[in-house]
């Protein structure tokens, strides 16, 4: 199970090799979202996202036989590039499975990063089966997007360098809003902070109609979605929390917020027009949730994390046309 030693550790094996990412200001958001709002900008993360974080920790943590034989991941794209990028680095093997609906560019960087990518229909087809048949017939290592205690340590790194810049800049105590998809990043971030800074309180940020987290936090039980595809947020699109994330996030984060993938669009046009970054959909839901649902977090500061930056040319175009 991961702990905050785990979180320790993957931080160690990752210096040097993953971005400690600003955390931005800007007067303008203040003033929309009626309190100081901080943005973690993991946009800027290597391959354009947190996933990374994780990626390398679970690569970096594998034993020599798991090495030698290579690894699967199922992934819409920003973990298919992080793995990509750290078993590349790692001289191991890797095959991603990846919707066929997934951006373009995201499938394409997965290429050209070096692993093998194979494609799934999202609506029809049972990832979790397919994973599985092609783990058990190449003989490889499931490095699973978010239910990995490898990768949740990996993401966990965000709330440690959080902490440490939020006590740069004088906050003690705030809300972290995290883009919530199976829960990996928001209970990583949820485990440093309980450690690090006790008074920074996490909820989970979700597109409306796949905010299965959401709903399960409320239920105290794992709620499924009833749709795969939909929303604009591909990348936080997931069926369920994870089972080793869900108990995690049930125990140290508060009840979240679901955004419009409208809201998501504005809250784009915003940060690039005020922060001058580039944030995908599902990247900006913690921040639609700042500027749009402030009266869910009372007027204590909030720290948002822009958990990735990989959008297509159009579909930023359509984020820019919006009226901020």
């Amino acid at each position: 199970m991961t702990d905050f030693a785990m979180i320790k550790a993957a931080a160690a094996r990752a210096k040097g090799r993953v971005r400690r990412t600003p955390l931005l200001n800007s007067p303008t958001l203040d003033r929309l979202a009626g309190r100081h709002v901080f943005v973690k900008a993991e946009c800027l993360q290597h391959t354009g996202s947190f996933k990374l974080r994780g990626a390398w920790s679970a690569i970096s943590g594998l034993d020599p036989s798991e090495k030698s034989s290579g690894v699967i991941a199922v992934s819409s794209g920003n973990h298919a590039q992080g793995i990509a990028l750290a078993t590349h680095a790692h001289k191991v093997r890797a095959v991603i499975l990846m919707p066929s609906d997934a951006p373009a560019q995201k499938i394409e960087n997965t290429r050209t990063l070096g692993a093998e990518v194979v494609l799934y229909d999202r609506a029809q087809d049972d990832r979790d089966t397919l994973s599985h048949q092609l783990c058990a017939e190449r003989g490889l290592t499931m490095i699973s997007p978010y239910d990995h205690p490898l990768v949740i340590a990996g993401q966990g790194t965000v709330g440690i360098e959080i902490a440490e810049q939020a006590r740069e800049l004088g906050i003690q105590a705030a809300r972290v809003l995290v883009p919530c998809g199976g829960g990996g990043l928001t209970s990583g971030i949820a485990l440093a902070l309980q450690s690090l800074a006790p008074d920074m309180i996490v909820h989970p940020c979700e597109p409306s109609g796949f905010d299965d987290a959401i709903r399960s936090l409320n239920s105290g039980k794992i709620e499924r979605n009833q749709r795969s595809s939909g929303s604009i947020c591909d990348a936080i699109l997931t069926p369920s929390p994870g089972k080793i994330t869900f108990p995690i996030m049930q125990r140290l984060c508060q009840p979240g917020v679901a955004v419009t993938d409208n809201e998501c669009l504005r809250a784009m046009a915003l940060a690039f027009s005020w922060l001058k970054i580039v944030i995908e959909p599902g990247g900006a839901v913690a921040l639609a949730a700042a500027l749009f649902h402030g009266q869910s977090f009372g007027q204590d500061d909030l720290i948002v994390v822009a958990s990735g930056g990989n959008v297509e040319t159009a579909l930023f175009q359509r984020a820019l046309a919006q009226k901020i």
